[in-house]
């Protein structure tokens, strides 16, 4: 499994949303819907997940963006 789909999974247990719904230019806030609380918990999710620490959600606005930070993370341990 990618770290696309592993994260893909996480937001569509989060969310209630359908795989096609989260792809890789899907925008949290615009088109999920997602507020600050699923984002924490996205978040909390994908720490716990790929063992990595994400400081802030700034910058992370599809999730794309998510995936190029947690491979970032995960390639600097």
């Amino acid at each position: 499994m990618t770290t696309f789909e592993k994260i893909q999974s996480l937001i569509v247990d989060q969310l209630g949303k359908e795989e096609a719904e989260v792809q890789a230019t899907t925008s949290f806030r615009e088109d999920l819907e997602a507020d600050s609380l699923d984002i924490f918990q996205i978040m909390n999710d994908i720490e716990d997940e790929f063992d990595v620490q994400l400081e802030t959600d700034e910058g992370l606005s599809t999730v794309q963006d998510l995936v190029n930070y947690v491979e970032a993370q995960l390639n600097n341990k």
